[in-house]
């Protein structure tokens, strides 16, 4: 078993959801006993960047057993500036239609206190805690207008925030890129910092842009924690692009000056190289500013297309890496790449991407590989440097709300135990095991889960370390994650002998 960053033998006992003891059992009866010789248990995964509630699966497909089989027993949601609480008004879920279909959604909450009561109500497998999504918290207050907010709007974002943090949330997530986000300020964006450090809660953020200007959207982030005092955690780090890949030093050498500064800054990514996003978000800046009604409008301009589609060209998009998957209403195109649908249409690729978004409502997913697999080798190297899925958590035997889902969502955990550990030296088992687990536990200020110890909780992964892998597959549903045995969540078997129990045995975790 792991502790701290080393392996022990020793045995664990469990009553009913705590570590109740470790040490020899082997005279010892208990009602369920599991053989782990020859295996390795390490305290259950903590997933700080997860969009299973966005997404809506937290409810529509509760078990989670997608996260449960890569050994992911905690989850933290409200990620990338959008969160399901708090709702001032019903229609701000809106917010989420990129990801889920809103219109299907009836809620019965506004505070994060109520959101927790109602997801209370029903099971689910894994434990939630929560962030609160910039996003949300602006469209709160100004609606489904874009602009600066002011000083008496800031006063209402705070107060918004700060009953947030009181009934349980964890911090505040950003997503500067996003159309309303791109209108906050500085003042604006110190003042809901300095709350959250006043809580002593974190601030994740997904970068303004993870390209061509990735340096100065690093320091944005770095300058506001340095300003503020507040703990930063950049979710889902990747350099995006060839033409930007040449930046990784200077970004690192941010970060390093930064927490040698005493900055409280940290990261996490996912082990792949190929990307989920969505496609709107390769049009350019001055569409996507104005939000989702002005794209189509955009779109539907003869002289603003034409404008779109040039930019697109002058891109130089690699389309055959460019694979759609998902689609809000033509699953005909699914799994194909965009030249692929080029070519069989006679269109420009760019004018395949005009149409794809046109005819879904620009609700359509793609994978692209931009990513480059040196960065993800030097990253783990890094002790701040974290693993997460960026993933969704969904019941295996279940219809998917979409067709592809990213393979990180089945098996980001386990991949980057094999290609991290088992596969090459970067880390050792020990380490990366650690950045799984206690490492998220400390920066989320949980007290006692992510170890095994007397009086923590049982979150549990035992792993046959050799037969760890995932390998990813783009174009079809990837489930196939080996070297997961068991998983106990809050002391219940999720996972028995790599199969799902049904157990559904999480729990909502509040910043206390």
């Amino acid at each position: 078993m792991l502790r701290g960053r080393k392996f022990e033998r020793l045995d664990i006992g469990i009553k009913k959801d705590k570590i109740e003891n470790l040490g020899d059992f082997s005279k010892e009866n208990a009602d369920l006993v599991v053989d782990a010789t020859g295996k390795y248990i390490s305290p259950g995964f903590i997933d700080l960047t997860n969009h299973s509630d966005t997404h809506w699966t937290l409810f529509s497909q509760p078990k989670q057993e997608s996260l449960l089989a890569q050994g992911i027993t905690t989850i933290l949601g409200g990620n990338c500036g959008a969160s399901l609480a708090p709702l001032v008004k019903a229609s701000d879920i809106e917010g989420i239609h990129k990801w889920a279909d809103s219109t299907q959604i009836n809620t019965n909450w506004k505070s994060v206190g109520e959101f927790f009561e109602e997801l209370s109500r029903h099971p689910i497998g894994v434990n939630f805690a929560m962030l609160v999504g910039h996003g949300t918290l602006r469209r709160g207050v100004l609606g489904d207008e874009a602009r600066n907010v002011t000083s008496k709007e800031i006063e209402e974002l705070k107060f918004i925030l700060k009953n947030s943090l009181d009934e349980g949330a964890f911090g505040l997530s950003t997503s500067l890129a996003a159309a309303h986000a791109k209108f906050a300020t500085n003042s604006e964006l110190k003042e809901l910092f300095k709350l959250v450090g006043k809580y002593d809660g974190i601030t994740k953020h997904h970068l303004k842009d993870e390209g061509r200007n990735i340096l100065p959207a690093i320091a944005e982030i770095v300058g506001l924690g340095r300003d503020t005092g507040a703990s930063i955690q950049i979710s889902h780090f990747k350099i995006l692009g060839k033409s930007s890949w040449g930046f990784l030093s200077e970004a690192i050498n941010l970060i390093e000056s930064a927490r040698q500064e005493g900055t409280k800054i940290t990261l996490d990514f996912f082990p792949y190289t190929k990307t989920g996003s969505l496609l709107y978000m390769l049009l350019p800046s001055w569409i996507i500013e104005g939000g989702r009604a002005r794209i189509l409008g955009a779109l539907k301009d003869p002289k603003m297309r034409r404008e779109a589609l040039d930019y697109l060209k002058s891109l130089t998009l690699h389309y055959d890496k460019i694979v759609v998957a998902s689609t809000f209403k033509d699953a005909t195109s699914v799994g194909k790449t965009i030249k692929e649908l080029a070519s069989s249409s006679g269109l420009d690729p760019e004018e395949i991407i005009a149409e794809l978004l046109e005819i879904n409502e620009l609700q359509v997913s793609i994978f692209n590989e931009v990513v480059s697999e040196n960065h993800l080798h030097n990253l783990i190297a890094k002790e701040y440097a974290l693993i997460s899925s960026d993933g969704v958590g969904y019941d295996l035997k279940a219809k998917m709300p979409f067709d592809l889902p990213h393979p990180r969502s089945f098996g980001a955990f386990p991949r980057a135990l094999q290609i991290f550990a088992k596969e090459s030296d970067d880390t050792t088992f020990e380490e990366i095991l650690h950045k799984f687990t206690e490492v998220p536990a400390t920066l989320l200020g949980l007290r006692d889960r992510g170890k095994i110890e007397k009086g923590f909780f049982a979150d549990l992964a035992v792993l046959d370390l050799d037969k760890i892998k995932n390998i990813p597959n783009y174009t079809a549903l990837n489930k196939e994650v080996e070297g997961v045995e068991w998983v106990f969540v809050n002391g219940k078997a999720a996972v028995k002998n790599g199969v799902m129990s049904g157990e559904l045995c999480g729990r909502i975790i509040k910043r206390v």
